[in-house]
């Protein structure tokens, strides 16, 4: 589901409520047990992790599709644009079904590496 286009903001940058359009990367997914409700949860942040993982936390956004076992695309790691309510569910920053983009990786500063 496309998001609208327009000016997007990092996820340290959100407001606590209100309508957000932001683009972070998933950093980790929770898919809920078959004896509940169906529903698909995205972490996430404004950069990848480094490689060794993170070493402090980092502000995140959790974002929740309910209804949902799996959302195509949306992995540890892919980028994303999404759009939304924003609101504070157990003191984390929370959008529900999101509309959202998948964007690709961002460009490496690396030569690419020939064997």
């Amino acid at each position: 589901m496309p998001a609208p286009s327009g000016p997007c903001t990092g996820i340290e940058g959100l407001p606590p409520r209100g309508r957000v359009h932001a683009e972070g990367f998933v950093e980790h997914v929770r898919l809920q047990p078959a004896a509940q409700t169906p529903s698909f949860l995205a972490s996430v942040v404004d950069a990848p992790a480094p490689p060794g993982g993170r070493r402090r936390p980092a502000p995140s956004l959790r974002l929740v599709w309910h209804g949902q076992r799996t959302v195509p695309g949306v992995v540890a790691g892919a980028r994303l644009r999404f759009s939304g309510m924003v609101s504070a569910v157990d003191g984390v920053p929370t959008v529900f079904n999101p509309r959202y983009e998948i964007l690709p990786a961002p460009e490496s500063n690396e030569a690419p590496r020939h064997e």
